[in-house]
């Protein structure tokens, strides 16, 4: 990546909500219903969130100055579309409005719901000029209310675009399997790391994602979280890099602002705040044949050695850790332990209506020819471990899942403290 495509480092910076309450999210907020906004405190999802004295990161914060007249009156969705329309002299479809920075005067809100602030900008984009194109949040009926909305900034130098940033707020869907697949294979990699402080998401110098607090939300059977995801580059681009942790700190910053951004548009209290510090990129290193991806005991079978040859494990703290192998480049296997349980409810399909049934000591699942889902009931809730075959190797064209699902689960299972665990694969 060139100088001029790379950000500033994003990461130290602490958010507070503009005025009003500063609670931890996960202690007294309000449970969110589309179209509504709510006046009375919601019952805690004590399950999911924690309290203050749990969660240094969700200590409150004090009041930041008085904001001015013309800011707070922008806050309104109303006055917001209107001043934003004004500006930019257009309205681009049924709730969406774009203006321009640089060309116009900043008197309106923030990028993104009022969210993005000038210091998360200049880290993405530095000093060009960008165009943004932002959706109300609201719950779309096509949709069945899965989607609340969509931000998308462009920055340009002269005529030509340089960078685009994508953010989305979605609720995650178990029940029909539309992101079992597609949203993992985004956001749950092995170049990704934890937030920590408690946050419940993950980050990486491409994509980042956080998961908005369920007593503001809320949660049906077989969804999963809610989450603010954003995305920049193409798919799986996360090379080593000089500017990897600034493009990286960068994304969480604006991850972190904008959830807290829709947090408070959708009439709850509290804020997450930005991780001062994020762990170190995960490097590739050479397979440990006897302790695969990590896990004492799992033993790669001597077939696949010459073809795995390089293993990357990621998040490992986080909601998810994603082990990844394969030759110099490309994984050909991904191997998924997903320990948070709103976030497990993703594979719910999978784990039911997926191949061929698979039976545990503790749980059940599913395997076909290429991918392979197994839930398993653990002491601290249910655990869902999930392989993927990427890509064909010289001696699988397909079954590495079935090869190496028993060991992954047995090993896994004993590393997370959830073990004895044995898998019965079907006709076995």
């Amino acid at each position: 990546m060139s100088d001029e495509d790379a950000g500033e480092n994003g990461a130290a910076a602490v958010t507070a909500a503009d005025g009003g309450n500063t609670t931890d999210p996960g202690d007294g907020t309000q449970k969110h219903e589309p179209g509504k906004r709510t006046q009375e405190h919601g019952p805690e999802d004590g399950a999911q969130e924690q309290g203050p004295e749990q969660d240094p990161s969700a200590q409150p914060e004090p009041a930041p100055a008085r904001v001015p007249v013309l800011r707070r009156l922008l806050r309104s969705r109303t006055a917001r579309a209107v001043t934003a329309a004004g500006l930019a002299g257009a309205l681009l479809g049924a709730g969406a409005v774009a203006w321009r920075t640089g060309t116009l005067p900043l008197v309106g809100p923030a990028p993104c719901w009022d969210s993005l602030g000038d210091s998360a900008m200049s880290d993405l984009f530095g000093d060009r000029r960008t165009e943004v194109e932002e959706q109300t949040l609201q719950a779309d009926p096509v949709g069945r209310g899965d989607s609340y909305g969509q931000c998308r900034i462009t920055s340009y130098k002269d005529d030509r675009a340089r960078r685009q940033v994508t953010l989305r707020v979605h609720r995650l869907d178990g029940l029909r399997g539309t992101d079992g697949r597609d949203w993992p294979a985004e956001f749950l990699t092995a170049g990704m790391v934890p937030l920590g402080d408690g946050l419940p998401g993950l980050s990486s110098s491409s994509r980042a994602w956080l998961a908005l607090p369920q007593s503001c939300t809320g949660r049906d059977e077989f969804t999963g979280p809610t989450v603010v995801d954003i995305a920049m580059g193409p798919t799986g681009l996360d090379l080593a890099s000089d500017y990897e942790r600034e493009d990286r700190a960068a994304l969480t910053r604006a991850v972190v602002e904008a959830t807290n951004g829709v947090i408070r548009d959708f009439g709850c209290s509290g804020t997450y705040r930005t991780p001062r510090t994020l762990p170190a990129p995960m490097e590739r290193k050479e397979t440990d044949a006897d302790a695969f991806c990590g896990a004492k005991g799992f033993t790669l079978p001597e077939a696949h050695r010459k073809d795995l040859t390089r293993t990357r494990v990621g998040g490992d703290g986080g909601p998810a850790r994603v082990c990844e192998a394969g030759g110099s480049y490309n994984p050909a296997v991904r191997l998924t332990t997903v320990t948070d349980a709103a976030l497990s409810e993703i594979f719910s399909s999978g784990t039911l209506r997926t191949g061929l049934s698979v039976k545990g000591s503790k749980g059940s699942g599913s395997i076909d020819g290429t991918r392979a889902v197994y839930r398993a009931s653990c002491q601290t809730g249910p655990v869902v471990f999930v392989v993927e075959q990427l890509d064909h190797t010289e001696h699988s064209v397909a079954g590495l899942a079935r090869e190496l699902l028993p060991g992954y689960v047995a090993a896994e299972a004993e590393r997370i403290g959830c073990g004895p665990e044995k898998v019965t694969l079907p006709g076995s």
